[in-house]
């Protein structure tokens, strides 16, 4: 077996490790679920957690606890799997916001709702069920997130320094949300769009979880800083990575259509690079297809044609290879154990060259 092939056969394990720590967290809600209370909600949150999902952000918290010195426990596996339930909730959210009907290949949350409503033949608007039913769901998996992630058997002193971060990153999260809506009414430029992906998406990808690790192992300052020059560049290579999957990706793979962003005229980097370049005739067309909600196929082929024609897609995908290699060299200069150097070298090449 290759070096590679093994790192692929542990990143397999421990992914296996989180799924059963966060399956039995859940089935364990399953009791303490109010009496008189329908269940629908509880077991459809239970099955989009454990559905699918990379598990990166688990990943990311386990190598920096094993980075800053800490061993291999249960404890950290379930510290980090709780970081899987934020994600969830800032998933259903985000699809909520955007109006996204998909993600990984089935209906997304308030979607389901929606059409739980509609095939129930209930009174009232079935969307408006929808979406906040989702946003409770949402909710439930962020107080879930701190409940597990409280208890997950770690002394109270370690619990204490990985939650400074933990909180540092909900909070991170939320403002890059707004600051999104913020941006969304205007043009939109390149900078603008890195810094709502930086504290939006990449920070709580990468950065904020291997720290959160750390700082659970107790980790000093200089070992966070190191994290950060790492994760930063390669969170923000794995966004715009996502960016260029959400227009150019295959559904089929990606579990999500290529319309939604284009649809709400998201203001990506690469969309920032296209109307930079473009000519007054593929202005006009940016204006008037980006952020349309009835844009059809066709109107999304010809969105596509004009990133490629501006050259908006290859600067794009350059960005993301001098990202990578910001991360690389970071990583090299980090003071961490080679093993651990090497499996987060195996997630950074996986989170970006991807296509999911």
């Amino acid at each position: 077996m290759t070096q590679s092939a093994a790192r692929a056969l542990d990143d397999s394990e421990l992914r296996a490790r989180f799924d059963a720590r966060l399956a039995e967290f859940l089935r364990q809600q399953g009791p303490d679920w109010p009496d008189g209370a329908p269940r629908g909600l509880l077991n459809t949150l239970s099955r989009f957690v454990l559905s699918g999902g990379k598990r990166l952000r688990p990943m990311f918290c386990y190598w920096g606890w094993r980075g800053a010195g800490g061993a291999d426990t249960d404890a950290i596996v379930t510290a980090a799997a709780a970081l899987e339930l934020f994600h969830a909730f800032a998933l259903i959210h985000d699809d909520i916001m955007d109006g996204s009907e998909r993600r990984r290949g089935e209906p997304s949350v308030h979607q389901l709702f929606t059409d739980r409503h509609t095939l129930s033949s209930w009174r009232g608007d079935a969307a408006r069920y929808g979406f906040n039913t989702a946003l409770l769901g949402g909710d439930l998996c962020a107080v879930w997130a701190d409940q597990m992630f409280q208890d997950c058997g770690l002394s109270r002193e370690q619990v204490h320094r990985g939650y400074a971060v933990f909180c540092g990153m909900r909070t991170e999260v939320i403002a890059g949300q707004y600051l999104d809506l913020v941006s969304g009414v205007g043009e939109g430029t390149a900078a603008g769009a890195l810094t709502v992906i930086r504290m939006k998406s990449a920070r709580y990808t990468v950065t904020r979880p291997l720290q959160i690790g750390a700082a659970l192992a107790g980790a000093d300052d200089d070992m966070l800083a190191a994290f950060a020059s790492f994760g930063d560049p390669l969170g923000d290579a794995f966004q715009l990575r996502d960016d260029v999957l959400g227009v150019f990706g295959d559904p089929a793979v990606t579990g999500k259509s290529v319309l939604d962003d284009l649809r709400e005229g998201k203001r990506t980097v690469m969309m920032a690079y296209a109307r930079d370049r473009a000519t007054r005739e593929q202005a006009t067309r940016i204006k008037e297809l980006l952020g349309s909600p009835g844009l059809d196929a066709d109107g999304a082929a010809e969105l596509r044609r004009i990133i490629v024609d501006t050259g908006a897609l290859e600067r794009t995908e350059r960005l993301i290879e001098k990202r990578l290699s910001t991360a690389v060299a970071a990583l090299a200069a980090a003071p961490v154990p080679a093993e651990v150097s090497a499996q987060l070298m195996f997630l950074a090449d996986g989170a970006v060259n991807r296509q999911s």
